[in-house]
């Protein structure tokens, strides 16, 4: 990802691609979540090995990865589709969500180190300059720098593999809808909110913090079946 805005720089907390195939992912992933590969859409290696400028290696590997996280479905002898959002399985995926959230949230607040603070802190703030000026793609990058961090700064490798099978996603289905049903300004805020409590090392007010969060991400969802 390229010309990314200043509010992406929390990433530099966290460990950076260690390899072309992470590469590939991060990559790939973004094009999934902020629909630039539309659900239901049929691709190919050959072609997104082009777009992205990496080998074949890395893709099928970052395209595997996917498909584990049930963002792709990778169909013998015919290709790669993108799958489907669908708002049942979506109010399912937040009822792990919020457990296994609550769990990375409390626990990160007690065991984040001093350079992950600073760093959920600027997160923060990227937040809420992305919701004034309605910058939908920086807030996605935020979103998923703090997800990362979180799980980082937790240490609990159990917790964040299957925070990582979920947090794609939930993270497409927000994009794809939110212009009709959500409100980016107080999504922001929730998030932000959520990451200064663990920031300041407060575990209840990090698990309190949470579940407005997901209350909020329930609401919404909800409102995309009405």
């Amino acid at each position: 990802m390229q010309d990314m805005p200043h509010e992406i720089r929390p990433m530099s907390a966290l460990k950076p691609c260690a390899s072309l195939t992470d590469e590939a992912y991060a990559a790939l992933e973004e094009r999934i979540v902020t629909l630039e590969m539309a659900p239901g859409s049929d691709v190919s290696e050959q072609a997104l090995c082009h777009e992205i400028g990496l080998g074949r290696t890395p893709v099928r590997e970052a395209l595997q990865r996917l498909a584990r996280e049930g963002l792709v479905a990778i169909l013998p002898r015919k290709g790669i589709r993108v799958t489907e959002t669908d708002a049942s399985q979506q109010m399912l995926v937040l009822e792990v969500r919020r457990e296994l959230e609550r769990l990375l949230s409390r626990t990160a607040a007690v065991r984040a180190a001093q350079e992950q603070r600073d760093a959920l802190r600027e997160i923060a703030n990227g937040m809420e300059r992305a919701a004034e000026t309605s910058d939908d793609r920086a807030f996605m990058r935020l979103d998923r720098a703090m997800n990362l961090l979180v799980m980082s700064a937790a240490h609990n490798e159990y917790a964040a593999g299957a925070m990582r099978l979920i947090n794609g996603q939930s993270r497409r289905f927000w994009f794809q809808h939110y212009r009709q049903a959500a409100d980016l300004p107080l999504c922001a805020r929730l998030h932000a909110a959520q990451a200064r409590a663990i920031a300041g090392g407060d575990v209840a007010a990090a698990g309190a913090e949470l579940d407005r969060l997901i209350d909020y991400t329930e609401a919404f969802t909800q409102a995309t079946v009405r």
